[in-house]
């Protein structure tokens, strides 16, 4: 098979080769050519790689003389090197030529040599497309390590396809994340390795990897064994432990990373320099050797500096600063090549005096010439700015240990040296320095180092000086340095008189306020000066010191601005041949990525053949654009061509050589490539791609462009234009963040798509951090219209570069553009629609930072009016003309202005006349609040109107009116007459709140107020509907409120009450009308209380039914209480009846069944929020209530129909003897009853002396007939029948005539007594629970009553012994067929006939 073999001009990378003879030449040439505009790229050695080198240039060209740099220099010394030199170069020009053949011969065997290669590739690559198991073909070996050591297991394995490796130790996988930095697994060509750092014993195990693929497993294991050396806490197992070679720190390797900058600091203050770094190998135990200077000197760790050096970096820490540590820090550290250092400035400047005005501290205090008595002091004095002059020093001194400063001197030392005496032998001292001037005494400078006082050998104690400060600086020259620094130089005072150092001064240039530029005298005659702000101008003067002060100031520096300093600018890129003729072609290349800091003014293009090695300068003249034709081509030949570009500061390098590029005409009719893309406003999801029209157009226009995108390493290119676009930009969208694409694009005409143009630059679709976007404003002073943008990122040397529609600006007044650190402004002079479109912004220099706005019509039309109001200013108001009606019924017309200056003008307008200051009229201002008014005293119906106040404050004005007519006015009239009122009202006894209610705890409605201007013979009085109200509690006036309670609150209490209070200085009433929705609140009040107090519901049975009660504090009928059984709602009725007294709620259930079973519940509503509670009436909880309901009803039905007397019946009788006694009484029962008498509890027989009478079943008489002393004593009926019975007692007494009527002897009292039968005697009526608080009943489900433990069939005596009679029940009794006499004793009634216990009530 024939092989291709590819001609060498046509590779890239080609061998060059080059003489040192022809380089020396070259050099030579053009170091006499250093003033020129362009600089050849010879002088850049990193460059030969990449271009042609020139040293291969034919001896027969010369260098044209509108490219040499000057006309006179160097010609002599160029013609002789050229003579001399000219047989050397035809030598080298034929040793090239034999060269250039070898060179072809071996490219052309090499080409052979790779298609063999290749073939020989595919050959084992279709022999490993055959399946195969994994196979170990290097196995893992075993390792005996030391403990802290890393170890490295290593195996290699095959398989098709590639098998995929996983680690085990003991079994179990080895996971890297789960000891983060203990373990790393590595891949590389086959090798697969775990590496284990810092091994501990622990890690002694059997490890395998185990290989796996489709068609199998494979296995290797070995054993790692970590020993521990003896006398590190377990015994050596090998028993000998062999040394270990020590590394000295500067065998390792250290990277520099992220380093310190120029810091600034404050004294008293604390900072650290850190600066980071990568070691290898990184030995805990073993950091690398660092050192830090100051100056120059070596600094040693003291409580005043502390070093770290580890974890990755190194530290110095300063914890106290003073303007001692100002100076140039520097990094030393020792590597294994060497040493690496970086240096920065330290600036400390002075902290805030103690006095305002007074100097800054001395610094560098120190001891010289010590003796046993004696030590001299000298010091460094303070630069001095804007404070006043110094006029001398205190020195102090303090014994070391203790805190106590002694003042040394009396008066203050001029110069800056002092001989201090009186010191004691043997003891050391520590002395500083404070400075003075007419505003005061200056902060301490920091101590001096320990002086011990010790007798040394004789030696010149004071060196004899030139007295007087040195002489001024002499010219001071600022240039350009940093973005934020400049470099500011000076000559030498010619006088130096021990010069220390130098003190520099700035200001900005159009102030007069200078500010120290450093803190500490500077030994050198050139500084940089940081931290100044980029784009300001400044000037510098210099001042020389020494012991006896500060020399005058220099002359001043001329301005300069803060601005980086120039370089020549980087490479272009991207030449692409955009058009040919056959004897010409056009090139266009890319702009080089950092301009250098000025303007990029002209491109230089060589040419050469590429056969040859020779270079020749195509453009006479600079090229300006980035695009131009080169003439004079032969048809058929390749040619290679490189670009440099220039600027203010020179030629910067040339780009790499261009790829061979055949002349051949173009004659397609379809249209060239477009060329020159480019990227703006790159995002996470999108990008705006950019490109420039063909040069070659073809047989037709070109119509529009279609754009193709593919991703990096892929051939795949997708179309993202349906149709062809007419601009020539498109934002692209719908990208995957992260992912990275190139782009080209094809130009379309009417004759068809043209070629792809070149590739563009791979971009990732990634938003930079930080990134902001454009912001439409107006200024807030000017009023000016502007875009502005933030860049997150700028370098020295960038500009902000503005485009309309993707079109560069540039210089044009209709806009303008201003950079401001960071942020670059495009102002507007005249917007109007003619600005409309998309405005973009890049700034060069930078890693693409970018951002687009559209302006639209409304938002320039908002931008407008707002400008509009900036430029012709109102004052801006907060609030608009209002008015306040103020006691006694003064007016208050008021407005507010955001803010108001001391020179404020403005005038009220009332009905169309200007209003002043006058009678009843008081107009004033606040400009602390920005508050205008005026106050009517005396407001009538001759105020209505239309109100205006005019203000004007500076070029600011503004107006605002109200218009008070109608109802408005009649509104603010009744106020005024209302407050009017009032304040006639509050002069006399008043109430200062009006009558309100509250509702206690206990359920008592309040009607309270408040009163005011009273005295002791004030009074107070109540009334409901002119009835007056006397409460229990007289009113206390004095006390500033008063109240009427109103228990037991109900419907009955609605009504008017009046609250009257009086003196003789006037009278006042409330009026508090109790009805309607007052009422209703009251209600919702009391509910509230009531309900939250409510208790469980509480069973209680009676003759009627079952009863559930629920106790509160307080319940009426008005309350909204709801009952509901089984979540129904009961309605009172016949069958359940609903009702309560003044402490409990209930419903009772009368004759019961089971339908009455189930749950029962109340709820108790205020109108937000309702209490409910429950009881279960069902299952033993129903039977044991039912029993119960049963016992009461035939109790009650006993007690109905018992034996009874009536009525008819004495007390006491008092009788005369001879008389007759008759008592006789009306009985009743059912069945009728028995009636015994009985006379001292002995039954009376009937007789002709007494006769026992009973008539018709209801009437029974004892008559006694002449009564005789003997028939005195207590006398008795007895009424009963088979439900029980009653006792009545009677007391005769018989007297003589003419004896003193007897006193009565009643005997006992007389009570009823029940007498029990074989039916129980119940209670007439339900028992009401007393109004004493009684405990709370428990809430379990026991049924709320007891039976009686005394069975029914409990023998009743006949005689009982009479109990005291109870009180009557306060609920009426039931209703009886006969009334009920108002005396009577019941017989006793027993236990077990006792009612149901009430259960104690919450």
């Amino acid at each position: 098979m024939a092989s291709k073999v590819t001609p060498w001009y046509k590779k890239k990378g080609v061998s060059q080769v080059k003489s040192d003879y022809a380089y020396h030449h070259t050099q030579c040439v053009r170091t006499k050519q250093q003033t020129a505009v362009r600089k050849s790229s010879s002088t850049s050695v990193s460059q030969v790689k990449a271009q042609a080198t020139q040293a291969m240039a034919e001896p027969a060209y010369t260098i044209p003389v509108f490219r040499q740099r000057t006309a006179d220099v160097g010609t002599e010394e160029y013609q002789r090197v050229s003579t001399n030199v000219e047989k050397g170069l035809n030598v080298i020009q034929e040793e090239l030529h034999r060269m250039r053949m070898v060179t072809k011969a071996r490219v052309d065997s090499l080409a052979i040599q790779r298609e063999v290669n290749e073939m020989m590739y595919r050959r084992r690559d279709s022999l490993e497309e055959i399946p195969r198991m994994p196979d170990f073909l290097v196995a893992l070996r075993p390792h005996t390590v030391w403990e802290k050591t890393p170890v490295k297991l290593f195996c290699t394995v095959e398989g098709t396809p590639r098998p995929v490796v996983k680690w085990y130790k003991g079994g179990v996988p080895v996971d890297p994340l789960s000891a983060p930095g203990k373990y790393k697994i590595e891949n590389k060509y086959g090798v697969h390795g775990l590496i284990i750092s810092r091994c501990a014993v622990s890690d002694t195990a059997e490890y395998s990897a185990v290989a796996i693929n489709p068609h199998g497993t494979a296995t290797s294991k070995a054993t790692v064994t970590v020993k521990r050396p003896a006398g590190s806490g377990e015994s050596c197992l090998l028993g000998f432990v062999p040394r270990l070679t020590e590394i000295h720190a500067s065998k390792l390797e250290v990277s520099l990373l992220d380093r310190f900058s120029v810091s600034f600091g404050v004294e008293g203050g604390s900072i650290s320099l850190v600066c980071t770094m990568v070691v290898v190998p990184d030995l805990p135990n073993l950091p690398p050797l660092a050192q830090w200077y100051r100056d120059d000197k070596l600094l040693t760790p003291s409580n005043l500096a502390g070093m770290s050096v580890g974890g990755g970096g190194a530290r110095l820490t300063l914890p106290h600063l003073a303007k001692d540590d100002e100076g140039l820090y520097t990094l030393r550290i020792f590597t294994k090549d060497g040493t690496a250092e970086h240096s920065a400035y330290l600036f400390v400047s002075d902290a805030a005096p103690s006095v305002a005005g007074a100097p800054g501290a001395p610094m560098s205090v120190k001891a010289y010439d010590v003796n046993a008595d004696y030590v001299l002091v000298s010091w460094k004095p303070p630069n001095t700015v804007n404070e006043a002059a110094i006029i001398g020093y205190f020195v102090d001194r303090c014994e070391a240990g203790s805190d106590t400063w002694v003042q040394c001197n009396d008066a203050p030392v001029k110069v800056c040296k002092y001989p201090v005496h009186g010191l004691k032998e043997g003891r050391s001292y520590h002395f500083r320095v404070r400075a003075v001037n007419k505003a005061g005494i200056s902060r301490a400078s920091r101590k001096s180092d320990k002086v011990t006082a010790l007798d040394a050998a004789e030696s010149e104690r004071l060196q004899g000086t030139e007295e007087g400060v040195p002489s001024a600086p002499g010219q001071v020259v600022a240039t350009r340095n940093t973005k934020s620094s400049v470099f500011v130089q000076w000559q030498p005072p010619k006088t130096l008189k021990n010069l220390m150092g130098y003190y520099i001064d700035g200001r900005i240039v159009g102030t007069k306020d200078w500010f120290p530029c450093n803190h500490k005298p500077f030994k050198h005659s050139r500084f940089v000066v940081h931290g100044l702000i980029p784009g300001e101008s400044y000037t510098f003067r210099v001042q020389a010191a020494n012991v006896f002060g500060l020399s005058d100031e220099s002359q001043e520096s001329s301005p300069i601005a803060v601005e980086p300093a120039l370089a020549t600018p980087s490479a272009p890129f991207g030449i692409t041949m955009v058009s040919c003729d056959g004897s010409s072609m056009t090139l266009a290349w890319r702009r080089p990525k950092h301009c250098g800091g000025s303007k990029i003014n002209a491109y230089y293009i060589d040419k050469r053949n590429a056969d040859t090695l020779t270079w020749k300068e195509v453009n006479l003249s600079a090229v300006t654009e980035r695009i131009c034709t080169v003439d004079n081509l032969t048809e058929g030949i390749f040619y290679e061509f490189k670009i440099q570009a220039a600027n203010m500061a020179g030629v910067g390098v040339p780009s790499a050589p261009s790829a061979p590029i055949k002349c051949e005409a173009w004659t397609m009719e379809e249209p060239g490539p477009a060329y020159d893309l480019s990227f703006s406003e790159v995002r996470g999801q999108s990008l705006v791609l950019l490109w420039k029209a063909p040069v070659y157009t073809g047989a037709a226009a070109v119509s529009g462009y279609l754009v193709d995108m593919a991703k990096k390493d892929s051939s795949e290119f997708v179309t993202l234009t349906q149709e062809a676009v007419s601009q020539r930009y498109l934002k692209v969208t719908s990208l995957e963040e992260g992912e990275t694409y190139v782009f080209r694009v094809r130009s379309v005409s009417a004759k068809g798509v043209g070629k792809p143009s070149r590739l563009s630059e791979p971009v990732c679709a990634k938003t930079l951090p930080g990134t902001q976007e454009i912001v439409a404003g107006v200024d807030e002073v000017t009023g000016d219209v502007f875009l502005s943008l933030e860049a997150c990122e700028v370098s020295e040397t960038s500009n902000f570069v503005w485009s309309k529609n993707y079109k560069a600006i540039g210089d044009c007044p209709r806009v303008a553009a201003t950079v401001k650190g960071r942020t670059s402004r495009l102002t507007f002079t005249n917007p109007d629609k003619d600005d409309l479109g998309r405005y973009s912004v890049a700034v060069t220099d930078t890693d693409g930072v970018s951002a687009s706005h559209t302006l639209t019509e409304d938002a320039l039309n908002t931008m407008l009016e707002l400008s509009y109001a900036i430029r012709h200013p109102v004052v801006p108001l907060k609030h608009g003309l209002n008015y306040e009606i103020l006691e006694k019924g003064h007016v208050r017309f008021w407005v507010q202005a955001v803010k108001l200056s001391p020179s404020v003008s403005y005038r009220f307008i009332v009905n169309d006349k200007e209003v002043k200051t006058g009678e009843g009229i008081k107009i004033s201002h606040d400009v602390a609040s920005g508050v205008i008014q005026m106050t009517v005293d005396l407001f009538t119906r001759a105020n209505e109107g239309t109100y205006t106040v005019q203000i004007h404050d500076g070029k600011a004005k503004t107006q605002s009116s109200l218009v008070l007519v109608g109802d408005a006015f009649k509104v603010a009239l009744k106020e005024a007459d209302f407050q009017r009122k009032e304040h006639i009202r509050k002069q006399g006894p008043h109430f200062s709140e009006y009558l309100y209610f509250t509702v206690t705890e206990d359920c008592t409605v309040m009607l309270a107020c408040k009163v005011a201007n009273v005295k002791k013979d004030t009074s107070f009085h109540w009334f409901k509907e002119d009835d007056e109200i006397v409460p229990e509690t007289p009113p206390n006036v004095v006390s500033g409120a008063c109240a009427l309670p109103i228990h037991l609150f109900s419907r009955k209490d609605q009504g008017v009450f009046k609250a009257v209070l009086s003196d003789d200085r006037g009278k006042d009433t409330s009026l508090f009308d109790i009805s309607g929705k007052v009422f209703d609140d009251i209600i919702n009040a009391l509910a509230h209380n009531a309900g939250a107090s409510a208790s469980e519901l509480v069973l209680q049975c009676t003759p009627e039914g079952i009863r559930l009660q629920c106790y509160m504090n307080y319940y009426t009928e008005e309350m909204k209480t709801v009952w509901k059984h089984k979540e129904s709602k009961i309605a009172s009725s016949e069958k359940m009846r609903i009702g309560g007294t003044a402490e409990m709620a209930w419903m009772q259930i009368c004759d019961p069944s089971d339908k009455e079973k189930g749950s029962y519940s109340i709820e108790i509503s205020d109108g937000v929020q309702t209490h409910t509670r429950a009881f279960d009436l069902s299952g033993q909880a129903y039977t044991d209530a039912y029993e119960e309901y049963l016992r009461l009803k035939a109790a009650a039905f006993a007690e109905k129909n018992r034996g009874r007397v009536l009525g008819g019946l004495p007390d006491v009788v008092t009788i005369m003897e001879d008389k007759s006694l008759s008592l006789t009484c009306t009985v009743w029962g059912q069945p009728t009853p028995e009636v015994s008498w009985f006379k001292n509890e002995q039954e009376v027989a009937s007789n002709e002396h007494t006769r026992v009478t009973f008539e018709g079943g209801k009437f029974s008489s004892l008559v006694i007939n002449k009564v005789t002393p003997d028939d005195s004593g207590k006398y008795s009926i007895n009424v009963r029948n088979k439900y029980g019975g009653e006792f009545v007692e009677i007391t005769v007494s018989v007297y003589r005539l003419g004896e003193k009527l007897p006193e009565p002897k009643l005997g006992q009292p007389k009570t009823a007594a029940a007498t029990p039968a074989t039916t129980p005697a119940p209670p007439k009526t339900p028992a009401t629970p007393s109004k004493t608080p009684t405990p709370t009943p428990s809430k379990s489900q026991t049924p709320a009553f007891m039976k009686s433990p005394t069975p029914a069939s409990t023998p009743v005596p006949k005689s009982p012994t009479p109990t005291p009679k109870s009180p009557p029940p306060k609920s009426p009794p039931p209703k009886s067929p006969t009334p009920t006499p108002s005396r009577g004793a019941k017989s006793p009634t027993p236990p077990r006939f006792m009612k149901s216990p009430t259960p104690p009530r919450k």
